[in-house]
């Protein structure tokens, strides 16, 4: 049996590690293939979507291996309103792989290792040390972990055409892992450009977008700074995905469906490895132009409508009839009933 202290942000067992990996690779997964089922996204945006998530199990993945054998260092999970790792994992993980070939060049030679192994095995008849099964662990972490396929603070995607129909005549993506709820963010941008070709003024649309619009804030706020700092560009829709929390054991946070989850582990009615994720976004249209400023310099901006917000709910079908008894004014509230995923099975024998 896993036992996971409530108050507690560090995973400090095997057993832990495996459980939390397990549950969040899954967790991810099952996510992927439910939004794109739903159509809750359109299909370039499932693609974005996919890409911004592959990263994020690539370094979750990672980290699996960095810990698992590391009696020295704990992985730390944000407990509150999250579910994922802690944010300065990832920076830890970036920083680790800029240096990877000074690492590489102190540990132990693979062949020698795979003989130590082999010797203690075959004719020792012994069980490889945790000191050693680290050493391994570190290999393969710096020698196969690539830092460009780290999630970082801010992943910026590129400038895309749009088919006939869509909001704008171009779409630009990107995420950010947002440091206050220490959970990712993916947003999506569809836009009109002042010129012949939106690619020549890319830079200066990334430049802003990493320094407008790279943490949680409202959509109001970040729909005026991107319209006013980028004069060539004129946004038509703005949508940001909130992906998460994931509300499971590791969780501890006011949040009601974390509440419902944790008190239905508590009382053996749903087991350990129950979990449902929680799935938001915004929408900002534009609805009409207007010009401002000085007769000589005057800039087109965006008369924006209100905000619109659609939240779901993500989970397996036992954990939907829980939070329906538990949680209706949550559920009655979805843009969708809850979409139902497969259960995770953990074995902890």
């Amino acid at each position: 049996m896993i036992v996971t202290p409530l108050d507690s942000a560090v995973l400090d067992s095997k057993e832990q590690y495996v459980f939390y990996h397990k549950m969040i690779d899954f967790t991810l997964k099952e996510l992927i293939v439910a939004v794109q089922e739903k159509q809750i996204l359109n299909q370039q945006e499932v693609q974005l979507f996919k890409q911004y998530s592959d990263l994020l199990l690539y370094s979750i993945e990672a980290m699996r291996v960095k810990y698992m054998y590391d009696d020295e260092e704990n992985m730390k999970v944000d407990l509150t309103d999250s579910g994922f790792p802690n944010y300065l994992e990832f920076r830890y993980l970036f920083n680790d792989l800029a240096l990877r070939e000074d690492y590489l060049g102190k540990l132990t030679d693979v062949n020698t290792l795979k003989d130590e192994f082999l010797d203690t095995l075959m004719r020792k008849k012994e069980q490889i040390s945790k000191r050693k099964l680290f050493q391994a662990a570190s290999i393969v972490y710096y020698s196969s972990a690539k830092k460009e396929f780290i999630f970082n603070r801010f992943v910026q995607g590129k400038i895309i055409e749009t088919p006939k129909g869509s909001s704008g005549n171009y779409l630009v993506s990107w995420s950010f892992y947002d440091v206050s709820h220490n959970r990712p963010f993916i947003c999506y941008m569809y836009f009109n450009y002042d010129g012949r070709n939106a690619q020549d003024y890319k830079e200066e649309i990334y430049t802003v977008l990493k320094n407008a619009a790279d943490r949680e804030m409202t959509m109001d706020t970040m729909a005026y700074a991107i319209d006013k700092r980028l004069p060539k560009v004129f946004p038509k829709l703005i949508k940001r995905v909130d992906l998460g929390p994931i509300h499971n054991v590791f969780a501890k946070d006011e949040n009601k469906v974390t509440h419902a989850v944790l008190q239905g582990i508590a009382n053996k009615e749903i087991p350990l490895e129950s979990y449902a994720i929680s799935f938001k976004i915004d929408e900002l249209k534009s609805q009409s132009e207007f010009k401002e400023g000085s007769f000589f310099s005057k800039q087109i901006f965006q008369k924006w409508e209100n905000v619109f917000r659609q939240r779901y709910v993500f989970a397996p079908h036992r954990i939907i009839q829980l939070l329906y008894n538990k949680t209706p004014e949550i559920m009655n509230k979805l843009a969708m009933p809850p979409i139902q995923i497969s259960d995770l099975t953990i074995n902890n024998k």
